[in-house]
């Protein structure tokens, strides 16, 4: 199965360059959501995504979440993923209130960090010798 987000974003390259073929074949930008909405390229992507507005930022919320946790979002933490997003939606959605929530949250600041990851006198990451074979 093909990620409908990426067809609409087909006209860009791997480095980020635009682009209207792709070995001399016109690039086909057109794609469908699950829920059968229709999108081409970058605008209808959009609109597509703001046509599920709600949805997309939980999911947002919770990946960013699940990144700086370094673990599975759990129904535990859903209440201060719906606070980031209540939170964030009096900033207008702005990125930055997205990460201030999650980094003000009760989960991350009490995160325990990784205990086999050590840092040696010159301050450079060395694994512990307990997870080796």
């Amino acid at each position: 199965m093909i990620d409908p987000i990426g067809l609409a974003l087909e006209n860009f390259d791997v480095t980020g360059q635009y682009r209207i073929k792709d070995n001399g074949v016109p690039v086909d930008s057109t794609g469908q959501l699950y829920d059968g909405t229709e999108m081409q390229g970058p605008a209808g992507l959009r609109s597509a995504l703001l046509k599920h507005k709600e949805s997309f930022l939980m999911t947002f919320a919770e990946n960013l979440m699940t990144y700086a946790l370094g673990r599975r979002v759990e129904y535990a933490d859903m209440p201060a993923v719906r606070a980031i997003i209540r939170d964030a939606a009096a900033s207008n959605n702005r990125m930055s209130s997205f990460i201030l929530g999650v980094v003000n949250s009760a989960a991350f600041r009490m995160a325990k960090p990784d205990t086999n990851l050590l840092t040696t006198d010159a301050g450079e990451p060395k694994r512990s010798n307990s997870g080796q074979r």
